[in-house]
């Protein structure tokens, strides 16, 4: 059986017989993917709630759904939190799509000494609105049950002292070891990948990150750009200790139903 198509819907909407689509997932299902009346899709909540629906009505705002069954679903996935200065431009909606793709399970954008974003709480709100509806795609289109979450903006030092995590690395060109020779055999709980800004971390910075327990690593020779550097670790940690040896075979209507 062919992969349903999926959409994210608000988790309150997803506990009645009739789900409503309205939104930026109804402007998909619509405009872009023009589903049709009597097709089978998923509705997610972004936290492993799931609904099989048969899409019944398309009004001129919204659309509505008949709940077949629904299920819970358990997030197996290895955390990875992607500490990502915020780049200039909108390099981050990059690190966001990718990231997404790839299996990130949160995305922390921060201010550093050389990545201070000239952004008032309106324009931050506007971008943050913006990077939900990038994640929100992205793990549409890459089959993904459960969302990333993209906290808000913060500074360096309150990320740091919230860093708990069973490995932590920050990629670090100068005074660091290869990758290759910190990750440990055994399957670590969570990582935490720390990722600088376009002129680097401040001396001051760094002591503080190491400090906060974070190991330095660098990934060979070359330099890479902040919006390539954690979409190039990530699938090597992925590959080591995520889920890349799971079929991509879709599991979804096998799970444990709940009684309609």
């Amino acid at each position: 059986m062919s992969d349903p198509l999926r959409f994210f819907v608000p988790a309150a909407s997803l506990h009645t017989d009739q789900v409503v689509i309205a939104g930026e997932p109804y402007h998909h299902l619509r405009k872009v993917l023009r589903v049709k009346p009597g097709a089978i899709i998923l509705l997610l909540d972004g936290r492993g709630y799931c609904c099989q629906a048969q899409l019944e009505q398309l009004q001129s705002e919204q659309a509505t759904t008949r709940v077949l069954r629904r299920w819970q679903e358990t997030n197996a996935t290895l955390p990875i939190t992607l500490m990502q200065a915020l780049p200039k431009g909108d390099k981050f909606d990059l690190v966001l799509q990718k990231g997404t793709e790839l299996g990130v399970s949160c995305f922390q954008p921060i201010e550093t000494e050389h990545a201070v974003p000239n952004l008032n709480t309106a324009r931050l709100n506007k971008r943050a609105q913006r990077w939900q509806r990038i994640v929100s795609e992205a793990a549409r289109q890459s089959r993904r049950t459960f969302l990333p979450e993209v906290k808000p903006l913060q500074k360096l030092q309150a990320t740091l002292d919230e860093s708990t995590s069973d490995l932590k690395l920050v990629l670090w060109e100068a005074g660091s070891v290869a990758l290759a020779e910190v990750l440990p055999k055994e399957h670590p709980t969570g990582i935490r990948l720390l990722i600088g800004p376009e002129g680097g971390f401040s001396t001051q910075e760094i002591s503080a990150i190491v400090a906060a327990g974070f190991l330095a690593v660098h990934l060979g020779p070359r330099i890479l750009r902040t919006e390539t550097a954690g979409l190039a670790a990530t699938p090597v940690l992925q590959y080591l200790y995520g889920d890349w040896q799971t079929s991509p075979v879709d599991n979804d209507l096998n799970q444990h139903e709940e009684n309609l």
